[in-house]
């Protein structure tokens, strides 16, 4: 990385923001070789995407104000996982995975105390879906739920609600296929109400 950031004039030019559009789409692949290829697509596309790590942090061990470099985010990152761990690495116990839960919860939210509100945090940028299901855990923790409460343990399901993943699939499929049919973008759709709940999650926590 040092070499290529020394000695080619394209990556000498490249800034954070210039590899955005990049590590969105080594991203995607990633996630695509996980879901659907081989292994030898997914050691390929972890290495792409531990390259736009390392290009990160040489174009900040540059920065003339704030420097640091690859050594630096890996020892914020051993910190932090020292922290959330401390039934590894201290005297805590968890015995199941709702337990580890508990102690990351308790140590990310020491780690966040300046944020004012459950939606501190959450990256706008996430694709609609993916947005929608983080703001609503997040709602649900301040007693707003947009959707309706959960049914009951035991409660059998609504009739046409969906019972599975691929009947989700299936069902927002179909809501797509409506939108287009209507001439809806349903990407916008959904923004649009995401930000309708984040309005009123503001709402519940005693904010404008």
């Amino acid at each position: 990385m040092h070499e290529v950031r020394d000695r080619c004039v394209w990556s000498q030019r490249i800034t954070h923001r210039d590899l955005v559009p990049y590590l969105v789409e080594e991203s995607h692949e990633l996630i695509e070789a996980v879901e659907s290829g081989t292994r030898a697509d997914l050691q390929e596309e972890l290495g792409d995407l531990l390259w736009q790590v390392l290009f990160h942090a040489a174009i900040a061990a540059q920065d003339p104000d704030d420097p640091f470099d690859i050594d630096d985010v890996a020892r914020t990152l051993t910190a932090k996982m020292v922290r959330r761990h401390p039934h590894v690495f201290a005297g805590e116990v968890a015995r199941t995975p709702e337990e580890v839960l508990v102690h990351w919860n308790a140590a990310k939210a020491a780690e966040k105390r300046a944020r004012t509100s459950v939606l501190d945090g959450v990256p706008r940028a996430m694709p609609a879906l993916a947005l929608a299901q983080k703001l609503a855990g997040r709602a649900a923790t301040v007693g707003v739920l947009p959707a309706g409460p959960s049914p009951e343990e035991g409660e059998k399901p609504r009739p046409g609600a969906p019972t599975s993943e691929a009947e989700l699939g299936e069902a927002l499929l179909a809501l797509v296929t409506q939108a287009r049919s209507n001439g809806w973008d349903a990407e916008r759709a959904l923004r649009e109400r995401l930000r309708m709940l984040e309005h009123e999650v503001r709402i519940a926590e005693g904010g404008a």
